[in-house]
C-alpha cells in the first residue's frame, strides 16, 4: 500500500484543478478533493492498478462531482464547465467573445463536453479519458476532436449573429 499523505500531496492539484474545470467553483471543487481522497483512502484495497492512480482518482472526483449535482438541484449552470482555452484563448481575451464561448461549450452534449474539458482543462491524455469513460484511446481522440469541431463551427456561428 503506498503512503496515502504522499498520494494526496502527488495527486492533489490535478484532482483540484480536474474538479474545478468540471464545476468552475473554488469552495466546492475543494470539498470534492478532500471527498475524493476520503473514498480513495477507503477504496485502496479494491484499486487493482488497472488504471494509472492520478485517472482512477478523477473517476472518484467525477462520481463525486456527479452525486453533488443530483442532489443539489439549486447549483446554478455558472458551476458547470464554462470557458475554453486552447485554440480558443485569443477568442476568451475579449470579454464578449469569452461569453459567447462559454455558451458554446454549455451547448456541447455530452460526452463531447466532459471529454474536451478533461483534455484542455486537466491536460488528461486521450488514454487516461478511454479509461475513464471505459472505451479506448481512439474513441476519446475522436470525440475529442468532433468537440472541437462543434465548438469551431458554434462560434463561427455565434459571432455572425451578433
Amino acid at each position: 500500500m503506498r503512503d496515502m499523505q504522499g498520494l494526496y500531496e502527488m495527486y492533489r492539484d490535478q484532482v483540484y484543478g480536474f474538479l474545478f474545470r468540471l464545476c468552475h467553483h473554488r469552495d466546492l471543487a475543494e470539498e470534492l478533493t478532500q471527498e475524493t481522497f476520503l473514498q480513495a483512502i477507503r477504496q485502496w484495497k479494491h484499486f487493482r492498478g488497472e488504471a494509472n492512480v492520478a485517472t482512477w482518482l478523477c473517476a472518484i472526483a467525477k462520481q463525486l462531482y456527479y452525486t453533488e449535482l443530483r442532489k443539489r438541484k439549486d447549483i446554478p449552470a455558472a458551476l458547470l464547465p464554462t470557458e475554453e482555452t486552447d485554440d480558443f484563448s485569443e477568442a476568451l481575451a475579449d470579454k464578449d467573445m469569452a461569453m459567447t464561448a462559454q455558451k458554446a461549450l454549455h451547448r456541447l452534449p455530452e460526452p463531447y463536453r466532459e471529454v474536451f474539458t478533461l483534455r484542455t482543462f486537466c491536460d488528461i491524455s486521450h488514454q487516461q479519458i478511454g479509461e475513464l469513460f471505459g472505451k479506448s484511446d481512439a474513441w476519446a481522440r475522436v470525440t475529442y476532436h468532433r468537440a472541437r469541431m462543434m465548438l469551431t463551427e458554434a462560434l463561427k456561428g455565434d459571432t455572425e449573429h451578433e
